[in-house]
């Protein structure tokens, strides 16, 4: 039996174990990556290099930063502003975090740091109005996720030129990706993400957590039984470490660190300023989810590794030649990536299909650019698996909830976001020059 073989029935195993839902998530994630080892493949430096990936890393780190910054009295403040000029709706308090988690992922390009940033806050509103974690983690990590550089602001303003390097690296330079496209192509997904994650992904969610929710039991807790502020310096520490830790994110091309090691020395000094405790650092962890999210790299890796992504794609483009409806193309090349990065990461999955997208469009002389920009979104828009994005199991954390329950909450959007890019797409960028 070939490896690509073996790879794709451990794939299957795991799938069905998650939905199974016999093991824990983080256990199947570990015998997933365990098999893939010992099967080849993947080899064991690289599974062991896993454990200490950047994001992981990353987003470990944000959690032990914004369980620091959850003790302000300034959480507390701005959740009893937000609750009071809601006055009980759930609907303004999704709109007011929307639109700034929006917002923020226009300049900073880790969709898992921008969720970290928010749902602290985000939780402590949404319980003082007596709402449940498990109704608002679920819309406030998609909208980081699925908006994330779709203008071209911060980050965002790379994505025409990485667009155009493929272009070129593909020798297909007869077409040029402008500054505005992107935003141009993703805009209708903006909006309807925004619209969703306000007034319907909260209908959908569950009332209570599916699974126990640590560090936010952890905080309730520690919240009835020390209602007194923290010491001044402890306060003002705190407030300082979170806002620098993000003012650095933003700039973080400029001072020449990464986003784990800016996450990671705020982590350090909330323990080193005694903010918080080393045990509540440590109980901020949710191992499990980390995890999680490591035994998801092992998936990909192999996925990668063994060929699976080049079949799949090599199939696509082979189709799409035979295809004479814009619609149907478009439709191809945006559900298909969109598909495979619920199982791979996303820049694994955008480096197979957009060359395979740019060479189907040579071969047809087509203009690329609404494709290679439609595949772009689709990776950037997977939500529906842990292993998809690092801020998939972030959100599952945080909001208590099981594979089941994401993948139930995930389907309506993923519908929609799939027909709104490729009925605009195939409309606005033609393949017909």
């Amino acid at each position: 039996m070939s490896q690509l073989s073996i790879c794709l029935i451990i794939c299957l195993l795991t799938v069905i174990s998650y939905v199974w839902g016999y093991f824990s998530l983080a256990t199947t994630a570990i015998i997933s990556m365990f098999l893939f080892m010992v099967t080849g493949c993947i080899d064991a430096n690289t599974a062991l290099g896993y454990f200490g990936n950047a994001n992981g890393i990353m987003m470990m780190a944000m959690f032990v930063v914004a369980a620091g910054f959850s003790k302000t009295q300034f959480v507390k403040n701005v959740s009893s502003s937000i609750t009071h000029i809601a006055k009980g709706s759930l609907t303004k308090i999704m709109a007011g975090y929307i639109l700034i988690a929006v917002l923020l992922a226009q300049f900073i390009q880790s969709s898992v740091v921008v969720f970290g940033i928010l749902a602290p806050l985000l939780i402590e509103t949404a319980e003082s109005s007596n709402v449940r974690p498990s109704k608002v983690m679920f819309p406030l990590g998609v909208a980081c996720i699925a908006t994330v550089s779709a203008f071209p602001l911060g980050a965002g303003a790379t994505q025409a030129a990485e667009l155009n390097g493929y272009l070129q690296a593909n020798g297909y330079t007869d077409f040029v990706v402008q500054l505005t496209d992107p935003m141009k192509s993703r805009l209708p997904l903006v909006v309807v993400c925004i619209l969703y994650c306000i007034f319907l992904a909260p209908k959908f969610a569950p009332s209570e957590p599916i699974v126990q929710i640590k560090n936010v039991e952890n905080a309730k807790a520690r919240a009835a039984s020390n209602i007194a502020a923290l010491p001044k310096f402890q306060e003002a520490a705190a407030f300082v470490i979170f806002f620098g830790t993000t003012i650095a994110l933003f700039l973080q091309q400029y001072i020449g660190l990464s986003t784990w090691q800016i996450c990671l020395g705020g982590a350090v000094l909330m323990v080193v300023c005694g903010v918080l405790k080393p045990k509540e650092a440590t109980d901020a962890f949710p191992i499990w989810m980390y995890l999680l999210y490591v035994g998801s790299l092992a998936t990909g890796g192999a996925l990668s590794n063994t060929g699976a992504g080049d079949l799949i794609g090599n199939m696509v483009a082979k189709a799409a030649a035979t295809m004479q409806n814009d619609f149907l193309i478009y439709l191809m090349f945006f559900l298909i990536p969109f598909l495979l990065t619920q199982v791979m990461q996303n820049r694994a999955v955008m480096l197979i299909f957009i060359p395979i997208a740019i060479q189907a469009c040579k071969s047809m002389g087509a203009n690329p650019v609404g494709v290679i920009i439609c595949v772009q979104a689709a990776c950037l828009t997977a939500f529906m698996t842990p292993m998809a994005t690092p801020t998939v199991p972030y959100f599952m954390a945080a909001g208590g909830y099981d594979l089941k329950s994401v993948v139930k909450q995930s389907f309506l959007p993923a519908l929609l976001f799939c027909a709104v890019s490729v009925v605009w797409n195939a409309i606005v960028f033609p393949l017909s020059v």
